[in-house]
Order: structure tokens, then C-alpha cells, then sequence
């Protein structure tokens, strides 16, 4: 990367003049082609102006993480898993020392005597949870989860846009007959049990469309283990099938690639298989599945800088980032005749 020395060889003017042309110092009096060739130099030699360093990196921060899920329950749907090194990515990269929160008879503790200046909590927290964590520090962002937006900052995914690409793109594919594969309930912001969000959106899409059809929902629960139980239940009741289905995260779309093909239907050529989440497990996958992409490296990215804001100026609002999805296009959808 070019520094302002750089430029200033490359374009002849005095490393000030650069400084203040970038920094668009209205005191300076230069001409428009001055400024025209400084910027374009700029843009020439991917210069960007150094970062503005927080308060904060006076000191060494000392950040916590907590998770929901344990270790064994992150390897068996590793998204959790991808976020956390995510944010723990982010955090090394602000120099920031990590250290972990584990339970220990109901009561949250740390290995290091070191006191917490903030804590990034992923996942979903009871009420009980929150306020231990509060006796540990006030500083908390919550990822994937926002408890209270009046209280918290916290970063989370736009579900409702995640299942209205998904559609969107079978739809245009000529898919009517589209199935949804997940639980009827999880756990709400407060870890309470709620109507699962992407399956709502969902039947809220498909009967706006006027196609729903209420035998295409496969309830699976949340083990994969039940999950692969109740998809071959379904396919040994019905008469007929999906043509394309819609999994509410990647472990029960990948345990139906399997179920399908148990019974002699193919992916995609008989059934087309969308996936929520989109870790690397969605390419390894035969075939790679398209994907709602939750994009957890932002996530990660959003926290971090959310809670080390959090550090410069304490008494700010809370922040709420709610990222936009993206539909991730590979191998397990095909088109089909539109049978409108």
C-alpha cells in the first residue's frame, strides 16, 4: 500500500499539499487540476488514509467472549463456530486481548484475574444469563441475538429477507411446489420458546403468492438426528413431493440431500435444495448448495467495532445493525416448467 511519500514522488507536490488535499482542508488554495491529479495518484496507487485511532488503544482492551452453544453443539452445525472465529478475528486484529466466559454453577466466570472491559455475547441469553453477565461488565454486544435494542447494542440477520430471496429465486426458476424444511419453535431474543421466524416468513410468502400447501412443511425439530427421522417419515407418507425445498439452516438441508437420495430422488434434478447460513460446509456439500449468506465475517466485523465504540463513548444509544442476506447461487436448484 502507497503512503503519502509515495505520492508525493509520484506526483511532485509536497507531502503537506497531499496531506491537506485528502483531508479536504478548506483553508488550502490549490487549483481543481491540482486536487484532479493528487486524487487520481491516489486512486493509482490504492493510497488510504491512515485509520483514526481510537481512545481506547492507549491501553490494552481486555475483551470476554461468551457463547450459547458448547463446543460439541457447535461441530455438529458449525455456523456458531465460523462466527465466533470470526469475532475473535476481529478482535486480534484491533489488538485486543480475548480471553472466554464459561458457566460454572449457574454463575458466569473467566480464568484470567484481568478485569473485562467489555463482553461479546453469541447467540441467545435468558434473562438470568443477561444479568450475570451485567455484574461482569455494562459493556455487552450481543451477536445473532438482540434481547433488548433499548439496552444493547447488537448485530443480527434480516431473516425475513433471507427466505423472500430464496423464493424469489425458486420462483423464478418455475418452482410452485416448494416444501420448508425446519422446526415449528426455537428459542426466542430471551431464550424463550417462540414460533420459529423463517418458517412464519415463509408461510407468510408462499400464501401471499397463493401457493402454499401445508403438507410441504416438514417439521424436523432441532437435532439433526430428529431431523433426518421426520424427513423419512414425510417421504414414506406422501403421495407427492416438492420440487424444491427450503432448509431453515445447513445441517437439516444437508441431512436431506442424504434422505433424498435414500429413497432414489435426486439433487437437484428432482428436488432442489436451498440452504440458510452458507459455511463452508454449503461448497463441500454434493453438489454446493445455494445458500442464503449470512455473511458472519461482517457480523463478526460489526461487533467488534460496535463494542469498542462502546468503550470511546458509554453513554450512547444502543446500536441495532440488522445485515441484509445474500442469495449465494450453486448446484442444487434447476429450473422446471413453470406450471402456472
Amino acid at each position: 500500500m502507497a503512503t503519502i511519500r509515495d505520492l508525493a514522488k509520484h506526483t511532485g507536490f509536497s507531502v503537506t499539499t497531499i496531506s491537506r488535499v485528502l483531508n479536504n482542508d478548506p483553508t488550502l488554495n490549490v487549483t481543481d487540476n491540482t486536487r484532479v491529479s493528487i486524487l487520481e495518484a491516489a486512486d493509482e496507487l490504492h493510497y488510504s488514509l491512515p485509520k483514526t485511532r481510537h481512545s481506547h488503544k492507549h491501553r490494552l482492551v481486555h475483551i470476554a467472549i461468551v457463547e450459547m452453544m458448547s463446543l460439541k453443539e457447535q461441530l455438529a452445525d458449525p455456523y456458531y463456530l465460523y462466527l465466533k472465529n470470526y469475532v475473535v478475528r476481529n478482535c486480534m486484529e484491533h489488538d485486543c486481548n480475548v480471553s472466554y466466559l464459561f458457566e460454572q454453577s449457574g454463575k458466569y466466570q473467566t480464568l484470567e484475574k484481568t478485569p473485562l472491559d467489555g463482553i461479546l455475547a453469541i447467540g441467545i441469553f435468558s434473562e438470568q444469563q443477561i444479568a450475570q453477565l451485567l455484574e461482569i461488565s455494562p459493556n455487552i454486544v450481543f451477536v445473532d441475538s438482540s434481547p433488548d435494542e433499548r439496552r444493547f447494542d447488537s448485530v443480527v440477520l434480516n431473516f425475513r429477507l433471507g427466505v423472500e430471496q430464496a423464493l424469489d429465486y425458486l420462483l423464478y426458476k418455475g418452482h410452485r411446489k416448494i416444501g420448508f424444511l425446519g422446526p415449528a419453535y426455537k428459542l426466542d431474543q430471551k431464550k424463550r420458546p417462540a414460533l420459529e421466524a423463517r418458517r412464519q416468513y415463509f408461510i407468510d410468502y408462499m400464501k401471499n403468492a397463493g401457493i402454499f400447501d401445508e403438507h410441504l412443511i416438514i417439521d424436523t425439530g432441532l437435532s439433526a438426528k430428529d431431523g433426518s427421522a421426520q424427513i423419512r417419515k414425510w417421504l414414506e407418507q406422501k403421495d407427492h413431493i416438492p420440487t424444491a425445498l427450503l432448509a431453515y439452516n445447513e445441517e437439516s438441508a444437508i441431512t436431506a440431500v442424504s434422505n433424498l437420495r435414500e429413497v432414489g430422488l435426486r439433487v437437484p434434478e428432482d428436488v432442489s435444495v436451498i440452504s440458510f447460513n452458507d459455511t463452508p460446509l454449503s461448497i463441500l456439500t454434493d453438489p454446493p448448495l445455494t445458500s442464503v449468506t449470512a455473511h458472519l465475517e461482517v457480523m463478526g466485523e460489526m461487533a467488534v467495532k460496535m463494542l469498542l465504540d462502546r468503550l470511546d463513548d458509554p453513554q450512547h444509544l444502543p446500536y441495532k445493525i440488522v445485515l441484509p442476506p445474500t442469495l449465494t447461487i450453486r448446484n442444487s436448484v434447476v429450473e422446471v416448467p413453470d406450471e402456472k
